[in-house]
């Protein structure tokens, strides 16, 4: 015997199950599965880091498959985000250890990277990629296709972990070992300002990816057009002497002063 159902219900049903894809329902999960560590993939989190060095584009095709199954292109599972969290606090506390800070200043730097370097500026950058996209990159303007703010978060996140492996973990064994980023000659300041090409152009690429992976999206290549600007901007660097390690340096001990 086939089954029967009133349009009420089937009004019903709809209806709560729009209520569970709102922004606000997604949100309150994400945040809820923060405090169960249990609920988190951490392995699937580890690929992921894994994979945005060698082959990011295959992330992105899990941010499509995400989709199809449950209904939403940004994560669901915090784990890349607390995995992030941990990578941020072990770097900088080494930055503190390689720059001769003291326990408070270490922490200082710390609260100061955590919350305006990581959250204040990531939620700055994500917010405004988020309007840009939505106003000027759709294909065809429309309430049904739009990009998630918290998909441009996570594409952010996404290209920020390998700048932060680089510029705060790599990049801290030069300093003032091997070749000595953190001094006025030549190699110090063309190793390190390589590094510093290096961690941006995984950031713009991968930002690219993240966009350019969304079908209602038109014009994304716009997004690899820094690139002619950051390559200028290392050969006057190179050219000029200009260190930019050696200005990370002493912006951080000026932080913490």
């Amino acid at each position: 015997m086939l089954p029967t159902t009133s349009p009420q219900t089937n009004g019903a049903l709809g209806s709560r199950d729009a209520a569970r894809h709102t922004a606000g329902a997604k949100r309150y999960k994400y945040l809820r599965r923060l405090l169960h560590f249990r609920q988190m993939d951490f392995e699937f989190a580890l690929w992921q880091m894994l994979y945005l060095f060698t082959s990011p584009q295959r992330v992105y095709r899990n941010f499509h498959y995400r989709k199809q199954t449950k209904d939403q292109w940004a994560r669901d599972d915090p784990a890349f985000l607390v995995l992030l969290s941990i990578w941020l606090c072990v770097s900088t506390i080494g930055f503190g250890l390689v720059l001769d800070m003291g326990v408070l200043e270490t922490l200082k730097l710390l609260l100061w990277v955590v919350f305006v370097d990581c959250i204040g500026v990531g939620l700055l950058i994500s917010t405004l990629m988020w309007f840009i996209s939505n106003k000027y990159l759709l294909k065809h303007p429309s309430r049904n296709f739009d990009v998630e703010w918290g998909y441009a978060f996570d594409v952010h996140l996404n290209a920020f972990y390998p700048l932060l492996v680089i510029l705060h973990f790599l990049q801290l064994f030069f300093i003032n070992h091997i070749v000595v980023i953190n001094s006025d000659w030549f190699l110090g300041y063309f190793v390190g300002n390589t590094l510093w090409l290096i961690a941006i152009s995984y950031y713009l690429y991968i930002t690219f990816l993240g966009y350019n992976a969304l079908p209602f999206l038109k014009n994304t290549v716009v997004l690899l057009y820094p690139f002619a600007l950051l390559g200028l901007i290392y050969v006057l660097s190179v050219s000029l002497g200009w260190n930019f390690t050696r200005g990370l340096c002493w912006f951080y001990k000026y932080r913490v002063q």
